[in-house]
């Protein structure tokens, strides 16, 4: 008989393990290491995958459109060996970055460019430590001089001055000059904001602006790229000797746009590569950025280029030991072992002392050639004081601080932007956006097992129950099988918001009275009690960013389970038994509906025909990241209507939206 060419399909059984996924969720204080490729080609693969996930989660996929950058260069200063001079310009339209621009006294002819980004020192640029602070940094052996000992950040810039580069060192946002977002948003973010949770004209860590991708740290990377523009921009500044650095938070930046800008040459992350702790500051996290990847595996994106790092008594303190020799390893393949170094300084708390900057004017001495005596060691100054360094005066007046109308105008600027390339890009970066946001591919899908528990006869029908295991992933469905004696090889896959239990209805009845074989399932967290709030990491600030940049939405999870029921009916084979003829994905709940679209998209010509009722969802309406159907990203990429038109031109029967279909969902099913 037919039936048994199903029967065979899933006789196969196995140990079943508990869905990972019921886990707690991981966070910036797990483990990430890096596995280092067995090959150059297969590093490239995951090197573009990994650099376009930085992109897509930091809202800059497709690159925010670069406006003119006005640029106002004032204020020059005359040191000794340097100069330096007070610099702002637009990232974009009305946001404002400011820096100080340092520059060798006398330069002949192209110089190198160097970034210096900063962490968590509060006013760096502008700020000089406390004397008795100073005596001890040098007692300790972290600094040398009490006078140049007072700021890590005039030091480092007026020595490179000195050795014959050009630096651009810039303000984070909320310190020293840039004053359009304040503090308490930009690092101490702790409770949504009623105000700025809205459909429209939203704020910051909102689920809205996490749905379009927006956060601090992609600002700050954003602004990162057009600061490097602007390096560029100088005529003095030679291209092919650009290098990057900072520490703590400034690492971080260092690591990200060293990572996805190729014009950066040489890259020195300082006490932040670690496959420890990844950064703990809302500035350093992003919705979708480590999960699956982590730090160590964003300086190996770097690779072949030269790189330096260090560690400290901090969470870099292993990196000698984990991390640090897979990147020898990735350097190793790649040729360039000697490219990458790392300075061993676990006897130091978390810094960029005097020892580490050494270390990095060496660094950039030799790959640079710029003809010092090795190793670079500083040398003294006079330190500028805040007036002298400080961008904003009568002449050049400071925008509005703190203001949240600019927070909310610059989100709209940035969603529209991108809004409007997206709809006239092609299809295959949209597509590329949303394999990233919903973290997997149809092809990827995974190996998918049966497990038998029971069989029924019913007659005209056989029940089966039992659980699909995804052996790849450590996952696994129950799922219930309504399996016609008399199968004509047309197999539906039911979504309900209820889960298996909907497979009673009337429609279920008409189609396995057809022929057809019906799949009921319990996506995640489906067939118990209702999830209202899904779960969140322990930090008890109310962002995003520290859950969902390292694990799954709930939304993207049930489209994982989607993906791996359509795989399986495809990959699944006993023998000569032969797989279902036609797959059928069926969606009429209000949650179901929107995940059966986007697993349709990614699974494309997999599933044969689709029914599906969308209820008019918009991903863009949700008002909870701790909703069910929240998704990072999923309203940046033309909400649901972008889904929609991944489905294309397999067959779509769609009801919620604007036209309603002809005919019932059962008759298109049964086509």
């Amino acid at each position: 008989m037919k039936h048994t060419l199903l029967l065979a399909l899933f006789a196969s059984v196995l140990a079943q393990a508990e869905d990972i996924r019921l886990q707690p969720p991981k966070d910036l204080n797990g483990y990430f290491p890096f596995n280092p490729p067995s090959s150059l080609s297969e590093w490239d693969v995951r090197k573009e995958q990994v650099r376009r996930q930085i992109l897509v989660a930091e809202g800059l996929w497709p690159m925010p459109t670069k406006t003119p950058l006005n640029a106002v260069i004032h204020g020059k200063v005359e040191g000794d060996g340097f100069t330096v001079e007070k610099v702002y310009f637009e990232s974009a339209p009305g946001f404002f970055v400011t820096g100080s621009l340092w520059k060798p006294k006398v330069i002949k002819g192209k110089a190198p460019g160097v970034m210096f980004a900063h962490g968590h020192w509060q006013d760096a640029r502008l700020a000089l430590s406390d004397d008795d602070v100073v005596r001890k940094e040098i007692a300790a052996g972290g600094e040398r001089f009490e006078r140049g000992g007072k700021s890590i950040f005039q030091s480092l810039c007026i020595q490179l001055a000195r050795m014959g580069c050009v630096v651009w060192q810039w303000d984070m946002l909320s310190d020293s000059d840039s004053i359009q977002f304040s503090r308490e948003i930009v690092h101490k973010f702790a409770t949504q904001r009623p105000e700025a949770n809205k459909t429209q004209n939203w704020g910051l860590y909102s689920p809205q602006a996490e749905s379009h991708l927006q956060s601090i740290m992609g600002l700050q990377t954003w602004n990162a790229v057009r600061g490097l523009d602007f390096l560029l921009s100088l005529p003095e500044v030679d291209p092919e000797r650009t290098a990057i650095t900072g520490a703590s938070g400034g690492g971080t930046q260092t690591m990200l746009l060293a990572a996805i800008d190729d014009r950066i040459k040489l890259s020195f992350p300082c006490v932040m590569v670690s496959t420890s702790m990844q950064g703990g500051c809302t500035c350093e996290n992003a919705s979708l950025l480590r999960i699956g990847t982590g730090n160590v595996e964003f300086a190996g994106l770097f690779a072949p280029k030269p790189q330096g790092m260090n560690t400290a008594n901090d969470w870099t303190k292993e990196m000698a030991t984990k991390g640090f020799p897979d990147l020898q390893k990735l350097y190793e393949t790649h040729g360039k072992k000697d490219n990458v170094m790392l300075l061993r300084g676990e006897h130091f708390p978390h810094n960029y002392n005097a020892v580490t900057r050494s270390a990095f004017y060496t660094f950039v001495n030799k790959h640079f050639k710029l003809g010092q005596a090795s190793p670079v060691i500083e040398q003294d100054y006079e330190p500028l004081t805040k007036e002298q360094l400080s961008v904003w005066d009568d002449k050049h007046p400071a925008p509005k601080a703190a203001d949240p109308e600019f927070e909310r105008t610059l989100l709209k600027y940035f969603s529209d932007d991108a809004g409007k390339q997206l709809q006239a890009a092609e299809p295959q970066v949209l597509r590329q956006a949303v394999e990233l946001v919903i973290g997997r591919t149809y092809d990827k899908a995974g190996e998918v097992e049966w497990d038998i528990k029971d069989k029924q006869d019913r007659g005209d029908h056989l029940e089966m129950t039992g659980t699909l295991a995804n052996k790849t992933y450590n996952e696994e469905l129950n799922v219930v099988w309504l399996y016609p004696k008399q199968w004509n090889g047309r197999a539906v896959v039911w979504l309900d918001d209820g889960g298996k239990t909907a497979l009673q209805n009337d429609d279920v009845k008409k189609l396995v009275a057809s022929g057809a074989a019906v799949l009921g399932v319990d996506l995640l967290l489906q067939g118990g009690e209702t999830v209202k709030q899904t779960a969140v990491v322990k930090n008890p600030r109310e962002f995003a960013g520290y859950t969902h940049g390292y694990n799954h939405a709930l939304f993207a999870q049930r489209t994982h389970d989607v993906l791996s029921i359509v795989s399986f009916l495809h990959n699944a084979k006993v023998g000569s038994h032969t797989n279902p003829k036609t797959i059928c994905l069926a969606a009429f709940g209000s949650q179901t509906g929107p995940i059966a679209i986007t697993a349709r998209a990614l699974a494309g010509a997999a599933v044969d025909r689709a029914a599906v009722d969308t209820h008019g969802f918009r991903f863009g309406k949700v008002l909870d990241y701790r909703d069910p159907m929240f998704l990072p990203g999923g309203a940046k990429y033309l909400d649901l209507p972008g889904l929609i038109s991944l489905n294309a031109p397999q067959l779509l029967w769609i009801q919620g939206e604007d036209k309603a279909p002809e005919g019932s969902a059962v008759e298109w099913l049964l086509k």
